[in-house]
């Protein structure tokens, strides 16, 4: 019981961070382009995707928590019993786990993304400028 478990919560995981991908595959790759040209705008894309693969699994999947199925807590307890209600919650927790461990990968790089455009427009005004002076 244990094994499905484990393969049901990899299986819900990898879902959630293909939906969550596809969702953010088109803005990811337009702030991608805008800051970073060509080969390396895609190239960072196939890592954010990736990067959004692992650590939504990594955040999902937690092996920690389903150790209490397997082995028991303290020496006279028993195993926890895995039940309908078990499962639904640890569906329901990897799920949430899964979007939570994501949306913090995502803010991190939306955050860094908005630094990076603002500086970038910085120097494109500060160039734009020269360039009227000039004239």
């Amino acid at each position: 019981m244990f094994v499905w478990l484990l393969v049901v919560t990899l299986a819900v995981s990898a879902a959630v961070c293909f939906l969550v991908a596809r969702i953010f595959d088109k803005p990811i790759g337009n702030i991608l382009a805008r800051l970073v040209s060509g080969e390396l705008g895609s190239a960072w894309h196939r890592y954010i995707t990736f990067a959004i693969y692992v650590v939504g699994i990594s955040g999902g999947v937690r092996i920690w928590a389903l150790e209490q199925y397997v082995t028991p807590r303290a020496k006279d307890e028993e195993i926890i019993e895995l039940n309908t209600a078990r499962w639904v919650l640890e569906v329901y927790r990897t799920i949430i786990e899964t979007l939570q461990g994501i949306a913090w990968m995502l803010l991190v790089f939306f955050i860094f993304a908005l630094i990076a455009y603002v500086i970038l427009r910085g120097f494109e005004l500060r160039h734009a400028r020269k360039e009227q002076e000039k004239q």
